[in-house]
């Protein structure tokens, strides 16, 4: 298994390359982002490792800019804050997952296996799914309501999916923050607020058919009727 890691702080760099060196990973290790991309494309990673404050082009712009070329590689950020902003703006670029420093190398190596195992698990891919005007291109990664393209960020395509293959089913926040991020995190219940009210602006603002709908102290659901 090929990690690349992207990490400034030289001391931590060889530390982390050293504790996945000893869990039999191969380690890559960058200091400077602007050149990480130089270097990025002609090598397979199964797994990519980010801080966002580096040197260079910073480690969200990198993970936008591999997800141009990279969509199904996972993708940790590192960064020593936790402000909402940077979480959302991590998962808004591609991100997969978000650790703040400092962290345990054992809590990394945690969240590592989880987006190993996600990407090992084979999924059977619909063709399209199909809710009154809303079509969702699962393959292709696209969403259309009335015929017209709705860009997405990943973690809304995700969410978008998640609420679709649930064919109409009450979703719990807890449910969907442990299907985006395989994991209980405290606060991705209120991120998950944040990204339905993201996906209600770009899904149903200008219908007068809302699709996405709530029903009070249970959670989401996805559907056409009431």
């Amino acid at each position: 298994m090929k990690i690349l890691l992207l990490e400034d702080d030289f001391t931590l760099s060889k530390e982390i390359s050293a504790f996945f060196i000893s869990k039999d990973f191969e380690c890559f290790p960058y200091y400077d982002g602007s050149l990480l991309i130089k270097k990025y494309f002609p090598y397979d990673y199964d797994l990519i490792i980010l801080d966002i404050n580096v040197p260079g082009t910073n480690g969200i712009d990198v993970c936008r800019d591999i997800r141009k070329v990279d969509k199904k590689t996972p993708i940790i950020m590192l960064t020593a804050f936790s402000e909402i902003e940077d979480k959302l703006s991590s998962f808004d670029n591609g991100a997969d997952d978000y650790l703040v420093k400092p962290f345990h190398f054992e809590e990394l190596y945690a969240r590592v296996q989880s987006l190993l195992r996600r990407k090992e698990v084979p999924q059977q891919i619909e063709n399209k799914i199909v809710i009154d005007d809303l079509e969702i291109l699962e393959e292709e990664m696209k969403v259309f309501r009335s015929g017209e393209e709705i860009k997405l960020t990943p973690k809304e395509f995700n969410l978008i999916l998640i609420l679709a293959h649930a064919k109409g089913k009450v979703l719990s926040k807890q449910f969907i923050a442990d299907k985006l991020w395989d994991y209980h995190i405290e606060t991705n219940q209120n991120t998950i607020e944040v990204y339905i009210n993201f996906l209600r602006k770009k899904i149903d603002k200008e219908h007068e058919t809302k699709l996405i709908r709530t029903k009070v102290g249970y959670g989401y659901y996805l559907s056409d009727k009431e």
